[in-house]
């Protein structure tokens, strides 16, 4: 259910102050890691998750006041996030662990959980309701590493929006960090897994040295005009992709495809589709660039128990314009698979040292599509006291990132992904994806010219 558009409701907050750690912390300066600081993670993220009332909970105090007194709990563990950052040479970052603390809101809205529905998800239209713009607090040196803001809503549940600094940790380690804020609400006198530092681990060699190809960071020559478009009115829709749609798409893959994944396929799709409603130069290079996590056996990174700094790379299939609008979805699947299939230790070692070498660069604009699965990150399990939350995820994409955010759909789980495009394009995108994931489309595939298509599977959101 979306917000009816009559429903107008009024939140109160308290005034924005500083939550400092519960204890004395180490005052030092801690180096953030070559992944950490690079131009394309400088940028504050915002997350939404919205708990329902807990009978439980009622001989406890309000949420508001129990968040605000655990996240002091937790950040004598994770002190650097009660820092500031300053930048070096080479534009180098660190953080000054000064204990100055991260900002809490706390506020009241006249509304239930059930009267919002769908709204809490991506793009989230009240984010602003529950994830206040602090002046001066979203710059990226000297501003506060984190914002929070708790809002109880009239039926007893809660609403909890975070604004993070993306250089100091990525989603499993903001999960780890909210894990501990949970077994502090619930008495814990210290987090079961101990938070690490060591962003060395993701430091650059010595020397530098690019061994792979990152085409993620390649710098473009030419004067190509996209979805970059300073003058573009961008707008967000979100894709929904239920088993019905992943079926529909898997028949248009020949049979040796057909075992893919579905963020692989779903990548593909989007991808593909995106291309073409953007109309771009036939002779353009565009890219997907996947975030694939190093964390786990597989990348062979020997990451340490409770390492909550960033540890991912997003490696870039890329292929003409052209081609990849003209060919099947089969041809898009196989550039995605290859370039996933390229993340391993050299790899991120690579992307460190390109970071050193290059200063830092920002990741490829043009012609450039991110996407990042959010659906294993741990975030439905975050647990505050409350239980479970209803949902947590990503509140919105970012210009060219998009997230991949679980979904329960009446009876079926599906996946939910926010997309951000200039407002002329988005109808034919909506269209180009109905042409893929509709199954009575895909049985008559050689009438598609007569086919009355109607996007019902879209869900709108300004």
């Amino acid at each position: 259910m979306a917000l009816p558009r009559s429903l107008v409701f009024q939140v109160n907050r308290t005034q924005p102050q500083l939550i400092t750690p519960a204890r004395p912390t180490p005052r030092e300066t801690k180096m953030l890691s070559d992944i950490d600081d690079q131009q394309g993670l400088r940028f504050q993220v915002p997350v939404i998750a919205a708990f329902k009332n807990n009978p439980s909970m009622s001989n406890r105090k309000d949420p508001v006041q129990v968040i605000r007194e655990a996240i002091s709990r937790a950040l004598v563990y994770y002190y650097p996030l009660a820092g500031r950052l300053r930048e070096g040479p080479n534009r180098k970052l660190m953080v000054d662990c000064n204990g100055e603390g991260v900002l809490f809101v706390g506020a009241n809205a006249d509304v239930t959980l059930e009267e919002i529905g769908d709204a809490i998800l991506p793009p989230c239209p009240v984010l602003e309701d529950f994830l206040c713009n602090v002046p001066g607090s979203d710059g990226i040196l000297g501003c506060p590493l984190l914002l929070v803001q708790v809002t109880i809503l009239r039926c007893g549940g809660f609403i909890l929006a975070l604004g993070l600094n993306h250089t100091m940790c990525d989603a499993p380690g903001l999960v780890q960090f909210l894990n501990t804020v949970g077994e502090m609400v619930q008495g814990k006198s210290a987090p079961s897994i101990p938070p690490v530092w060591e962003r060395q681990v993701l430091n650059a060699r010595d020397p530098p040295r690019i061994t792979c190809i990152h085409h993620e960071y390649e710098e473009i020559i030419g004067d190509y005009s996209d979805e970059g478009s300073d003058a573009a009115v961008m707008v967000q829709k979100s894709v929904y992709f239920g088993p019905n749609e992943i079926r529909a798409m898997k028949k248009h893959l020949p049979p040796h495809l057909s075992k893919c994944s579905t963020f692989d396929l779903i990548t593909s799709c989007l991808w593909k589709c995106r291309t073409v409603a953007l109309e771009l130069n036939p002779e353009q290079v565009v890219r997907v660039s996947c975030i694939v996590n190093a964390r786990g056996k597989r990348n062979s990174l020997r990451l340490p128990l409770g390492y909550y700094g960033n540890a991912f790379a997003y490696p870039a299939a890329v292929s003409g314009a052209k081609q990849l609008c003209e060919s099947s979805l089969g041809y898009a699947l196989e550039l995605v698979m290859k370039a996933k299939d390229e993340m391993n230790e050299e790899y991120m070692r690579s992307v460190a040292d390109l970071m050193v070498i290059r200063g830092r660069p920002l990741f490829t604009l043009t012609g450039n599509f991110i996407v990042s699965d959010t659906r294993r990150t741990g975030f439905g399990d975050v647990n505050l006291g409350w239980g479970k939350p209803a949902f947590f995820g990503p509140a919105k994409a970012l210009n060219l990132i998009s997230f991949y955010v679980q979904q329960k759909k009446e009876k079926e789980d599906g996946i939910l992904v926010p997309v951000c495009l200039p407002s002329w394009s988005m109808v034919r995108f909506q269209q180009e994806i109905e042409k893929m994931t509709s199954s009575e489309i895909v049985e008559n595939i050689n009438n598609t010219n007569s086919a009355n298509i109607n996007v019902v599977r879209m869900i709108p959101r300004l």
